[in-house]
């Protein structure tokens, strides 16, 4: 369909929670398809319709070719486990900046597809942390809140500097 523009660091709308999906139309499923455009162009691995400045509770993963795109409307973390892991995040609206952010190693999501039918699913790994990275960008929590003040503010200086380097060219 179409790649939508990317909402950037610092934008307030990052910070503003996402309504629940209540109609399931083919709008929906365009921004789907959007959204999908949209996170392969930037390129990244998961997106939020608040990225492109809609402020819905609809995400779409794509940790890999092989098991391909996977959307999640009005997801919810339902369990997690007690054990951590710790990976590298980012955001598609924070280009070049990564950190490594704690989160549970497990996690079960709540959902609707696109047609509105509940579903569930359990993840673990790199599943569970784009769930938690992604259900924490919907409810305007940007994932720089997870890190501790000095680890922010060093990576938010060091994307400033790149930001302003990149304009320069």
């Amino acid at each position: 369909m179409a790649v939508r523009q990317i909402v950037k660091f610092p934008d307030p709308r990052l910070r503003q929670p996402a309504v629940p999906v209540v109609v399931f139309d083919a709008a929906l499923a365009a921004l789907a398809t959007d959204l999908l455009d949209t996170l392969r162009a930037a390129p990244g691995i998961g997106i939020t319709a608040p990225h492109v400045g809609v402020l819905a509770r609809v995400v779409v993963l794509e940790l890999s070719p092989e098991e391909g795109p996977r959307t999640y409307i009005n997801p919810e973390i339902v369990w997690s486990s007690p054990e951590t892991i710790r990976h590298a995040e980012g955001s598609v609206s924070m280009p070049g900046a990564i950190e490594e952010v704690g989160r549970q190693a497990r996690v079960r999501v709540r959902y609707q597809d696109l047609a509105g039918a509940f579903q569930e699913e359990e993840a673990e790994g790199l599943r569970a942390v784009c769930h938690q990275h992604e259900c924490d960008q919907l409810d305007g929590i940007f994932w720089l809140q997870r890190l501790s003040r000095l680890k922010r503010e060093r990576v938010v200086r060091k994307y400033e500097k790149a930001q302003r380097s990149d304009a320069g060219r």
